[in-house]
């Protein structure tokens, strides 16, 4: 009796892996089993199956903050395109002037030369400069200082001397900028200098 159940055991036990095995041999030679993708090979050299997503946009409202940051941002960005020829323009001039002024010892004669592009700077600058609005004029002075090397107050004591220069720092002062300011193209001006060389491209300065 023993003998018999074992045996029907051993004969189910031996249909049962026989169907699966038959099973498993069906799925691999199926006509769909083999789907193509892409792979990807990791350093130690394996090969591992790799497929790619579809992208996924996600929407969100700007915070506060970025909000006030692209509106700052805008801001200086149309100052810039606004500002910037006349800085270049600015260094254009102040290179020539520097340039009529070599070996020129007489003080009458360098104030003779200095005054003669005054004159030309008045009649090309002045009415489109007091379009400039105040914030305008704060960023023209920071690109002023980018394109010489110098600050505003330094070019005045230089070409004018040193009363003129603290009468239109004292005015400066008054409308809330500063003649002294100074351009920090890495951290503080950072954002400034980027949309620069967007600008700088644009207006064919940099290739």
């Amino acid at each position: 009796m023993k003998t018999s159940v074992l045996h029907t055991i051993i004969l189910i036990v031996v249909l049962v892996f026989s169907s699966t095995n038959n099973q498993l041999i069906a799925q691999t030679h199926g006509v769909l089993d083999t789907v193509k993708v892409y792979a990807f090979v990791t350093p130690a050299g394996d090969t591992i199956p790799q497929s790619y997503l579809p992208d996924v946009l996600v929407y969100a409202k700007l915070t506060k903050k970025w909000k006030n940051y692209w509106a700052d941002w805008t801001r200086l960005r149309n100052a810039i395109y606004v500002t910037y020829p006349y800085a270049k323009a600015a260094s254009r001039i102040m290179n020539d002037i520097n340039k009529r002024l070599v070996n020129v010892t007489d003080s009458k004669a360098r104030k003779a030369i200095i005054h003669s592009r005054e004159k030309e700077l008045k009649k090309e600058f002045t009415e489109k400069l007091t379009q400039l609005s105040v914030y305008q004029g704060k960023v023209l002075m920071k690109l002023i200082y980018r394109e010489t090397g110098n600050n505003c107050y330094e070019i005045i004591e230089d070409y004018k001397g040193f009363i003129n220069a603290a009468f239109w720092q004292t005015l400066a002062v008054l409308f809330g900028s500063n003649l002294k300011q100074k351009y920090d193209a890495v951290e503080k001006d950072a954002d400034m200098e980027k949309i620069v060389r967007d600008v700088e491209r644009m207006y064919g300065y940099r290739i």
